[in-house]
C-alpha cells in the first residue's frame, strides 16, 4: 500500500494488498465520533395552557409574566399541563436505578481502585474474591492476558501455563514465537490496527483513541503502567478485538497458520473459542454493564454465520447484549437523557440501534421471534438539523456527512421494521398449519415498494460510481442496497415454504395470490440479480474478504434463487462467498452447496420449490429477462427493471 499513514511500516504488518486504501487513524476517529452523534435536545413545550389548548404559537414577552395571546384576550395565563408532565418525568425518573456513569468524565475507579463494572461482574456473593477463568480475572494485566490468550492448542482445555513449544506447530512453523512476551505485545498491536482498520468500520462501538491509550500495550520488554486514572479494559473486550483482528490480519504468522491448514487459521478459530469462554467467565451474559454491551454485540457476528452448525449463528450473544441493554434501561428516553458524559451516551445510543436493527433483520432470515417490538423503546432515533453550524474542529464530521450517516440509519430502521412484522407472522404457528394471510402479503409487498421509492436512491449504490471508490464507501453503500434487495429474496423463501392462506375460495381471490405470487416472484429475482452485481463489484476488488458478516446473508440467499433458477449470474454470487471464507469458513460450504443447485437446474430446469412453483418464470421466458452486469453498476448506466428499484 502506498498510503503509509494508513498502516505500520514494519515488516508484520496485516496488508499488502494492492490498491486497497484503508481508513487512517483520523478517520477511525471521525467514524466513532459520527456512530454517537446524538441528535440535538428536543426543546422543551413550555406552552401555556390556552395556548396549548389552541395549537397555536406562545409567545413569550420580556418582563412580562403572562403570554402574548393570555394578555391580548385577558385570559389567565396558567401551566398546569406543563407541570404535571414535569412531575411525571421527575417521578419516573426516580424510580428508575441509574445503572451508568453520568459523570462528564471518564468511568471512575472506585474504592481501593476497583472500577465500577467490576464491582458488579464479581456481584454480592464474591465477597470482594476475584472470580477467575484459567488464571485470568478482572484484575489481570494485558500481558498476563496475551499469555494466556496464545497459549498452544494443547492448553485449550485447562489454560495452564507450562511448556508450549511443541503444540506450537498446530498454528505453523512461527507460532512459536508466541513464547516470547514482546513478539506477542507486538503481534497483539497488529491485531488491534487490524480491527480498526476493517470492523471498526463497520461497527464503530469503541473510541479507537481510548482504547488504544488504555491497552497501553507496547512491543519492548518494559512493561506497561497503567496510570492511575485511567480504567483498564476488560478482559473479555480486549479478547474479542483480538479475536477480530486475527480473522482478518495477513500478519506472517497468520499467513503460516492459513497455508498450514488448508486456507484457514486455526490460532484465529482458538481466539474466537478462547473469547466466548473468557466472556462467559467473566459473566459479560449475565450482569447489565455498558462494556457487556459492547462485548456482547461484538461477538456475536465474530462468529459462524450458520444457524445448522453447533457453534455458528443461535442469536445467544445478541440476546445477552439486548438484555443488557434492557437491564439498563436504555431504551427510556429519560434514562439516555441522564447520562451526563456524552462519550458513554453516545455509545450506548449507538449500541441500542444496532441490537435493534440486527434483531429485526436476524430474525426475519433466521426464522426466529424478535425480542424487540416497536413499542419497546420511546427514545428518539437519530435525527439531526440541517440548520446545524459548520464545525471549527477539522476533524469531526461536518454536519453533511452527519446527515447522511443519520439518514442511513433512519432507512435502516424503517426497514428493520418491515422485517420484524414479517418475522413475527413467520414465527407463529398458526403460519406453518396455515400459510401467510394473503392480506399480510399484500401489506409487505405495499410497505417494501414504499420504502424503496422513499430511501433507496439515498442510502443505495449512486449511479455515478467514482473509480477510486474506497473500501468504507463501497461496503457501505452495497450492504445497505443489498440490505432491501434480499428482504424480497427472503419474502419469496418464506412464501415458498408456507405458502399463502387465504380463506375466501373465490375466483378472484384466486387469481389475488396468484397475483401476489408473481409480484413477488418478480422482484425476488430482480433483486437476486442486483444482489450478483454488487457482490461481483465487491468480489472484484477484494473487499468481501475483510467483510465482518455484512452482505453474506445477502449472497447467500440471492445465490440460492438464481442457482435454482439456473441462472448464470449464480456464479457472481459463487465467487463471492468462496472468497468471504477466508474469514468465515463456512461460506465455501454455501458456495458448493449452491453449486450443485446449479448444477441440477441446468440438467432438470428450475427446481426444489414448492408453494411458489405456479409463479416460475419459464425458462424460454427468463432467458430473454434483464440481466444486470458489474458494467451496468460501475459505469453509471444501469437499467430500470421494471418496479423494482430506480435507475441506477
Amino acid at each position: 500500500m502506498q498510503n503509509g499513514e494508513h498502516v505500520r511500516s514494519d515488516n508484520g504488518h496485516s496488508f499488502s494488498h494492492p490498491g486497497l486504501i484503508l481508513p487512517t487513524q483520523s478517520v477511525q476517529n471521525q467514524i466513532h465520533e459520527l456512530a454517537k452523534t446524538l441528535p440535538p435536545p428536543r426543546k422543551q413545550n413550555t406552552a401555556c395552557d390556552a395556548c396549548r389548548s389552541r395549537k397555536v404559537k406562545c409567545n413569550r414577552i420580556p418582563g412580562e409574566d403572562k403570554r402574548q395571546h393570555c394578555l391580548s384576550k385577558n385570559y389567565p395565563c396558567t401551566h398546569y399541563v406543563q407541570q404535571a408532565t414535569s412531575e411525571k418525568k421527575r417521578s419516573a425518573a426516580a424510580r428508575r436505578p441509574r445503572n451508568i456513569s453520568t459523570s462528564s468524565s471518564s468511568s471512575p475507579i472506585a474504592e481501593h481502585n476497583t472500577p465500577p463494572w467490576l464491582k458488579a461482574a464479581l456481584g454480592p456473593w464474591s465477597s470482594g474474591r476475584l472470580q477467575s477463568y484459567g488464571g485470568i480475572n478482572m484484575q489481570s494485566t494485558t500481558p498476563t492476558l496475551l499469555h494466556h490468550l496464545f497459549a498452544a492448542p494443547e492448553s485449550d482445555s485447562t489454560f495452564m501455563f507450562k511448556s508450549r513449544s511443541p503444540g506450537y506447530a498446530t498454528w505453523g512453523d512461527m507460532a512459536s514465537k508466541l513464547e516470547d512476551e514482546a513478539f506477542r505485545a507486538e503481534f497483539a498491536l497488529d491485531l488491534v490496527e487490524v480491527y480498526f482498520q476493517i470492523v471498526h468500520t463497520r461497527l464503530p462501538l469503541l473510541n479507537p483513541l481510548q482504547f488504544r491509550a488504555r491497552l497501553n500495550l507496547q512491543a519492548t520488554q518494559q512493561r506497561p503502567v497503567i496510570a492511575k486514572q485511567d480504567e483498564p479494559l476488560h478482559p473479555a473486550l480486549i479478547a474479542t478485538v483480538l479475536a477480530w483482528g486475527a480473522k482478518f490480519s495477513e500478519h506472517p504468522l497468520l499467513v503460516a497458520d492459513r497455508a498450514r491448514n488448508g486456507g484457514q487459521s486455526l490460532l484465529a478459530k482458538a481466539l474466537i473459542h478462547r473469547t466466548r469462554e473468557l466472556a462467559e467467565s467473566l459473566k459479560v451474559h449475565r450482569i447489565p454493564n455498558p462494556n457487556h454491551v459492547v462485548i456482547s454485540l461484538l461477538i456475536e457476528p465474530l462468529q459462524c454465520q450458520d444457524p445448522r452448525h453447533d457453534n455458528g449463528f443461535h442469536g445467544f450473544w445478541l440476546t445477552s447484549g439486548i438484555r443488557n441493554l434492557l437491564g439498563l434501561q436504555i431504551n427510556h428516553k429519560s434514562v439516555m437523557a441522564d447520562i451526563k458524559d456524552p462519550e458513554a451516551r453516545g455509545t450506548m445510543i449507538f449500541a441500542w440501534w444496532m441490537a435493534c436493527l440486527s434483531d429485526a433483520f436476524s430474525s426475519f432470515y433466521y426464522r426466529r421471534k424478535p425480542m424487540l417490538d416497536d413499542d419497546d423503546y420511546d427514545i428518539d432515533f437519530y435525527t439531526a438539523d440541517q440548520n446545524t453550524q459548520e464545525t471549527t474542529d477539522p476533524t469531526a464530521p461536518s454536519p453533511r456527512e452527519q446527515l447522511e450517516f443519520l439518514g442511513y440509519y433512519r432507512a435502516a430502521h424503517a426497514l428493520a421494521r418491515i422485517s420484524r412484522t414479517i418475522a413475527r407472522q413467520l414465527w407463529k404457528p398458526s403460519t406453518d398449519q396455515d400459510g401467510i394471510p394473503i392480506d399480510s402479503v399484500l401489506s409487505y409487498i405495499s410497505d417494501l415498494s414504499k420504502w424503496r421509492d422513499a430511501h433507496l436512491s439515498k442510502v443505495g449504490v449512486p449511479p455515478n460510481l467514482e473509480a477510486n471508490w474506497d473500501f468504507v464507501s463501497a461496503v457501505s453503500a452495497c450492504a445497505s442496497d443489498a440490505q432491501y434487495h434480499v428482504t424480497w429474496v427472503a419474502l419469496f423463501f418464506a412464501m415458498d415454504e408456507f405458502g399463502i392462506r387465504d380463506d375466501a375460495f373465490t375466483p378472484s381471490n384466486i387469481n389475488q395470490v396468484e397475483t401476489a405470487k408473481r409480484k413477488v416472484m418478480e422482484e425476488a429475482l430482480q433483486a437476486s440479480l442486483r444482489i450478483a452485481a454488487l457482490a461481483g463489484v465487491l468480489t472484484s476488488n477484494g473487499y468481501l474478504k475483510l467483510d465482518p458478516a455484512v452482505m453474506h446473508v445477502s449472497c447467500i440467499n440471492a445465490g440460492n434463487l438464481l442457482a435454482r433458477l439456473g441462472r448464470p449470474e449464480v456464479f457472481q454470487c459463487i465467487k463471492a462467498l468462496e472468497q468471504y471464507s477466508y474469514a468465515y469458513e463456512e461460506t465455501k460450504e454455501h458456495a458448493r452447496e449452491i453449486t450443485h443447485e446449479y448444477e441440477v437446474a441446468l440438467q432438470k430446469g428450475p427446481n426444489n420449490f414448492q408453494e411458489m412453483a405456479s409463479a416460475i418464470i419459464p425458462p424460454s421466458r427468463a432467458f430473454h429477462a434483464v440481466t444486470m452486469s458489474i458494467d451496468a453498476l460501475t459505469n453509471g448506466n444501469g437499467k430500470h427493471h421494471g418496479n423494482t428499484y430506480m435507475s441506477i
